[in-house]
């Protein structure tokens, strides 16, 4: 993908919202980076104004870390589970299946899930992608729980996907895609997350451009797609990626901050930023 030199600030000045607390919405806090300093990791993350992260799974080992981590930081960790795309097993599908419905009453969302034809080429094992795909869609779905998506090399066959299955509540995180190609999530009303790494990349700029901010939510995928490439991101950089928004868009940070906090609570509910002490 090409790279921009980053025109966008990245101090560790991170914007401080008075009164409006941001959302990552899509984390990998489960990651063994984060071992030895997780507490202290979500502890800036509250310091940068960041008030709920969603920490997205993939595979039933990041669902049950996940879930204990929010057990122990119930202020500010939220839970999706998923079996991430190029895992091809229909028994892991199943077995987390049974896992999620268990569980459901505990979770944010359903993620990470979708279709990655950067990495599957095979025609076969596309559609065993699909098929685990459609499945966790339809249990999204029935269970009434959005869709943290993942569709890498793969935006026009995931929304069709989507829209054939009739969902209503989604986020594509990290599109890749060409702008014209996310006209059909924005016609359904789906949201696409922005990462700190809008700094550099062309394409996620000109996504930024031309994707409305009703329909953009601000995430970290940490801790990969950081404005520095081959560091460790942390949920703390939300804000590099809040501001480099509001400079393409030409809104003050504020504005960016209050639309993707009421985008994030339309997807992900008004229990989003309810706190369980800290």
């Amino acid at each position: 993908m090409p790279r921009a030199e980053s025109r966008f600030p990245m101090s560790d000045d991170a914007f401080q919202p008075s009164d409006t607390l941001l959302c990552d919405t899509h984390a990998h806090l489960c990651d063994p980076g984060f071992d030895r300093d997780r507490g202290e990791v979500l502890e800036r993350a509250k310091r940068a104004g960041v008030g709920a992260i969603i920490a997205v799974g993939e595979n039933l080992r990041d669902a049950r870390v996940n879930l204990a981590l929010a057990e122990e930081y119930p202020w500010i960790v939220r839970v999706a589970a998923g079996l991430f795309p190029t895992i091809l097993d229909l028994e892991q599908a199943e077995e987390l299946e049974g896992w999620i419905r268990r569980h459901a009453g505990e979770l944010i969302a359903i993620g990470e899930v979708g279709l990655d034809y950067w990495k599957v080429e095979e025609g076969e094992d596309r559609e065993v992608q699909k098929e685990i795909f459609g499945r966790f869609v339809s249990l999204a779905v029935e269970l009434d729980l959005p869709l943290n998506i993942h569709s890498r090399s793969a935006g026009a066959a995931t929304l069709e996907l989507l829209l054939d299955l009739g969902v209503d509540r989604a986020q594509l995180h990290a599109f890749d895609g060409r702008a014209s190609r996310a006209l059909p999530a924005i016609e359904a009303g789906y949201f696409l997350s922005i990462p700190p790494s809008v700094v550099r990349s062309r394409q996620k700029q000109k996504l930024v451009r031309q994707v409305p901010l009703q329909n953009l939510l601000l995430e970290t995928d940490s801790p990969v797609l950081g404005a520095e490439p081959g560091a460790r991101n942390e949920p703390a950089n939300l804000g590099i990626a809040l501001r480099a928004v509001a400079e393409i868009k030409g809104v003050p940070p504020e504005a960016v901050a209050e639309a993707t906090r009421d985008n994030s609570l339309e997807l992900y509910g008004q229990g989003l930023f309810n706190s369980g002490g800290s």
